[in-house]
């Protein structure tokens, strides 16, 4: 009987983590379809040189603060903390100690914002030295502009972002809380389409148009909050100043908070050294890194980000409950989700790199050497979807367990073994090499953090991931060479027949998915077997 009920349990908590994975997908992939959409905007009204190295320059340190502070150490510290006050508080506490973050977290970066736009020439010299020695652009009044003039006015203008995005973080971890996902996760369609809309109607306002970009973030950002505070109200969690600063679950998120910035944004602080490093490059490295950066986030924003969000409020709970082995379960069915959906990915992003970017981005400003450039960053940057995404599972385990020690001493090792894979890669590869000195980074991080949280929790079914990963490769295998076969149909160097391109890369990633999907269930892999299964019962149920 006590079998039966733990496993009825764990079969419910599966599920749920299953369904909240699933909304959040679908939730993503709206945003990141956007996403990309914007990027081909970009690409095709500004290519890759002068003014979206500084737009992407000036824009990578307000989001390199989000993704530390923001959706990074606040959402692991808030969320366990949270989840553990409205478990055993109640609801009236727990919206006491939500109304009293959200005043404090105003406050806080109220004065970071301002801070980062008198210091922002401080900042932008520091993290971009090789912008000081690129050729100045002359406008067409005839006056000109430097880069670093250029990026320290950008930065000046969109780190405002900064302020707004972390109160949409925490409105994001109080929603996931209460099992609410569609709504953080489709706000970020509205950044993309402010940026859209302001690079379409702006860019002929301005001397320098990529201001408009600019200024598109800053609206999206604003957009962004707007949008959580009526879910927020309608769940019971109304916004309301609230000054009780000594309050004991605020000071401990603030005690986790801060270990917990770096060891969450580890990954991003190596995108910031690669991107420090790649100012020392030839004019257009920064904006190949963005550009890759993004398709590689593409199936990490929709999928893994998706899994992660969802699984860390589950451990959470079962953390607070003393529920050890329900947290291992839900843990390692996290991480074999993740390798089921990132291999796949992986192997099709490594063969179809050239063929994406020539599709999406080649033409205007958009040459096909530019293709060839970014496709060269995100090859290296493939080989490492998986082991990123294995990281952003394990390191809310130890959030959820409200340890942030480890994970912040594993992060400082993989971050000084990316720099020095930096500083000997970028060499001989250029950009290439600092996307893969990021890989390899990532490698260390994801073994030592599995180690270390098996010696900390003990087994968690490490041979069954191991037997999904490898069923996963052996499947992605198959589905790697029909996707090659369909891709040579097309001359991916020539610019334009976009139909054919469309129908040729369609063609490629259906076949390639249908083969997997074969390959799959004849090796009994059983994550597609479950997503099968849920499928039916919920078209039955239509």
């Amino acid at each position: 009987m006590l079998y039966a009920a733990f496993y009825g349990e764990f079969m419910s908590e599966k599920k749920n983590i299953a369904r909240a994975a699933g909304v959040l997908g679908f939730a993503t992939i709206l945003s990141r379809i956007m996403g990309m959409v914007r990027d081909m905007v970009v690409s095709r009204m500004f290519g890759a040189g002068f003014a979206t190295d500084a737009f992407f320059a000036a824009f990578q340190i307000p989001n390199m603060l989000r993704r530390f502070f923001a959706e990074g150490a606040l959402t692991s510290a808030f969320v366990p903390t949270f989840s553990e006050w409205y478990t055993q508080k109640g609801k009236d506490e727990a919206r006491n100690l939500a109304n009293t973050c959200f005043t404090l977290l105003t406050i806080v970066m109220a004065l970071v914002t301002i801070l980062g736009i008198v210091f922002s020439p401080q900042i932008v010299h520091l993290m971009f030295p090789g912008f000081s020695h690129q050729p100045a652009l002359l406008l067409p009044d005839g006056r000109t502009i430097t880069k670093p003039e250029l990026t320290v006015f950008l930065n000046r203008l969109m780190f405002p972002y900064i302020f707004f995005i972390s109160l949409v973080a925490l409105c994001m971890g109080i929603l996931n809380t209460m099992r609410h996902f569609f709504t953080p996760a489709i706000s970020t369609v509205f950044l993309n389409l402010s940026m859209i809309a302001c690079a379409f109607f702006l860019h002929n306002q301005f001397d320098v148009p990529i201001i408009a970009l600019a200024i598109g973030v800053l609206a999206g950002g604003i957009l962004q909050l707007i949008l959580q505070l009526p879910t927020l109200y309608r769940l019971g969690f109304p916004v309301r100043p609230r000054f009780n600063f000594s309050h004991p679950a605020v000071r401990k998120i603030a005690l986790l908070m801060g270990p917990a910035v770096f060891g969450v944004g580890v990954y991003y602080l190596n995108i910031t050294v690669g991107n420090i490093l790649a100012s020392l490059l030839p004019q257009g490295s920064v904006s190949y890194l963005y550009y890759a950066q993004r398709l590689f986030e593409f199936p990490q924003g929709i999928f893994t980000v998706s899994v992660a969000q969802a699984v860390l409020p589950s451990m959470s709970r079962q953390a607070a409950a003393g529920e050890m082995d329900g947290l291992k379960d839900s843990l390692a069915f996290g991480l074999r989700l993740t390798l089921f959906i990132t291999i796949p990915a992986m192997a099709g992003l490594l063969i179809c790199s050239i063929p994406i970017f020539s599709l999406l981005f080649m033409g205007g400003e958009f040459d096909y050497g530019k293709v060839v450039n970014c496709s060269e960053a995100l090859f290296f940057y493939s080989f490492g979807l998986s082991l990123v995404a294995l990281v952003r599972v394990l390191v809310p385990a130890f959030y959820s367990l409200q340890d942030t020690r480890t994970p912040v001493m594993v992060a400082f090792i993989a971050f000084i073994f990316n720099l020095l894979f930096s500083l000997a890669l970028m060499g001989p590869l250029r950009h290439g090499g600092l996307a893969l000195a990021s890989t390899l980074s990532a490698l260390f991080q994801m073994a030592m953090l599995f180690y270390l949280l098996r010696r900390k929790i003990g087994r968690f079914g490490g041979k069954q991931i191991a037997l999904t990963g490898g069923k996963t490769l052996i499947a992605s295998l198959p589905m790697a060479v029909a996707v090659y076969w369909i891709i040579q149909i097309a001359d991916w160097s020539v610019a334009g027949h976009k139909l054919f391109k469309g129908a040729v890369l369609g063609g490629a990633i259906g076949g390639g998915i249908t083969v997997f999907l074969i390959s799959a269930h004849f090796l009994r892999i059983n994550e597609v077997r479950e997503a099968t299964g849920m499928l039916r019962k919920r078209m039955g149920r239509k």
